[in-house]
C-alpha cells in the first residue's frame, strides 16, 4: 500500500470535527510557494514605502488610542 493510499484510508477514521484541521494542513502543503513569496515581497515593499513606518509612539499613547487608558 502506497503512502497516498494509507492517507486516504486513514481519513475514514478521522472524526468529522477534525477534518477541517486536516484540510487546512493539506492545503498548506499544496500551496503555491512562489505566490506566497510574491505576496510577502509585496507586503515588505509596501511597508518599506510607508512614510509612517519609522514613527514611534509611547506605551501611554498606544493605550490611549486603543481605549485602554
Amino acid at each position: 500500500m502506497s503512502s497516498r493510499e494509507k492517507i486516504i484510508a486513514l481519513l475514514d477514521s478521522v472524526p468529522e470535527y477534525k477534518i477541517g484541521y486536516v484540510l487546512a494542513y493539506v492545503q498548506g502543503l499544496t500551496a503555491d510557494e512562489d505566490a506566497d513569496d510574491a505576496f510577502c515581497q509585496q507586503m515588505y515593499e509596501r511597508y518599506q514605502s510607508d512614510p509612517e513606518k519609522d514613527e514611534e509612539f509611547t506605551l501611554e499613547e498606544c493605550k490611549q488610542e486603543w481605549g485602554l487608558a
